[in-house]
């Protein structure tokens, strides 16, 4: 069903159906490693049918390892879900507090920044890459 849904997005990319996806959401039983976490990737850390952390690399730039908690009964907390196409939605927005000071929501796979985002320039999609 992975490489199914890999090989449809990567169609749907293409043929310019949908945009071009930042991150793809994956699920693991344990947390990634920093050297297993690939920037593009979104891993969700399930114990059985509780989903309990996101981990991703920061959009931003600085490629900080960013983890969000999904317990529902801890704050903050965030909500994660993904379509078919493995593209995920992340509720509410993300704020980082290190010197890269970017501030994102992340709707089916795709960054979007917010206006109050601490980079300098805030990037803009062209063409499915990123501007500079």
């Amino acid at each position: 069903m992975r490489i199914f849904s890999h090989l449809c997005r990567w169609t749907a990319e293409r043929c310019r159906l949908i945009g071009r996806t930042d991150l793809v959401a994956r699920v693991s039983p344990r947390h990634p490693s920093p050297d297993q976490l690939q920037t593009g990737s979104l891993v969700v850390v399930r114990d059985g049918t509780l989903d309990k952390w996101a981990c991703f690399r920061c959009p931003g730039g600085c490629g900080e390892k960013i983890q969000l908690s999904l317990n529902q009964a801890r704050r903050p907390r965030w909500a994660v879900r993904f379509d078919w196409l493995l593209r995920p939605t992340i509720e509410p927005s993300v704020r980082q507090l290190n010197a890269c000071r970017c501030h994102f929501w992340v709707k089916r796979g795709q960054v979007h920044w917010c206006h109050d985002s601490g980079h300098r320039q805030v990037p803009k999609r062209t063409n499915g890459a990123w501007g500079r």
